[in-house]
């Protein structure tokens, strides 16, 4: 595949155009690119690179709104990547999401939101479009945060941030509403920072992701296939939330695998204080 592949615009075969389209001031801030077929599998859209070759080849895949040619095109992090009859979202998160608050019959218009972990940004964006007035989108990384939402004017972004050091004040808290989706940490021992950042009614839609809540002998090449582990890393999330003053409202299992075929589960609980 050729790196140096030209992002074709619809009609207009060889035509270059600059994806990325910020001012020279910006340029000079941009993160390094990738590949998208790699960006795509890593960001969970496709299990393979084959998987994405197929896509491209079939015209199902565009980088800021214009089509690919190459799955080896190297594009932004945070470039906005639509696939065609395949999702709603920048990411695949922001389905995980909708169904939990499908399933919690949870309004969030109007809400100010904190999104901890918002990388592509696939619970912002579902948040965002279910009527969220503002959404606080914070990670410890940097570069990852779709386009079409830093140039949103309801989202703040906070990149390079960890919400076990963030200031609170800083970040607007407290908030109406709160979701959270992180890896290679367990929930429960983030349960008092999140505590901190609520007031009386904030209400709280969490991913509980068993392979980062269980012990390491637990897992299966970074996958939980035991019932009772995952039944278990629920419980334990619910005991941390219920030790910091929420009271938890409900549990579903994810309609949206995790990495590698993981089952994973979305908890709604309320902060009483």
């Amino acid at each position: 595949m050729d790196d140096n592949a030209t992002i074709e615009a619809p009609g207009t075969p060889g035509v270059r155009r600059d994806p990325v389209g910020p001012s020279p001031a910006a340029a000079s801030r941009k993160p390094k690119k990738v590949r998208l077929d790699e960006l795509l599998v890593a960001r969970g859209d496709f299990v393979d690179a084959g998987e994405v070759l197929r896509a491209v080849v079939a015209r199902e895949v565009r980088v800021d709104d214009v089509y690919v040619t190459s799955a080896a095109v190297k594009v932004r992090p945070d470039a906005d990547v639509f696939l065609r009859g395949r999702r709603a979202y920048v990411s695949r998160g922001g389905h995980k999401l909708r169904g939990a608050l499908d399933a919690f019959g949870q309004d969030v218009t109007g809400m100010r939101c904190l999104d901890i972990g918002s990388s592509t940004g696939g619970f912002t964006d579902c948040l965002l479009q279910a009527g969220a007035a503002e959404v606080a989108a914070l990670d410890v990384n940097y570069g990852q945060l779709a386009w079409k939402l830093r140039q949103d004017g309801r989202v703040r972004v906070f990149e390079r941030t960890n919400i076990r050091e963030a200031d609170p004040v800083a970040l607007g808290a407290p908030f109406d509403l709160i979701v959270i989706d992180v890896s290679f940490i367990g929930l429960a021992p983030l349960a008092p920072v999140i505590a901190g950042l609520c007031a009386p009614g904030t209400v709280f839609v969490g991913l509980v992701k068993p392979q980062f809540e269980s012990r390491h002998d637990e897992t299966d090449r970074g996958i939980v296939r035991d019932d009772a582990v995952r039944a278990r890393t629920v419980e334990e999330v619910r005991a941390a939330l219920e030790a910091v003053g929420f009271a938890v409202t409900g549990v579903v299992e994810s309609s949206i695998r995790g990495a590698g075929g993981n089952v994973e589960y979305l908890v709604r609980a309320v902060y009483e204080g």
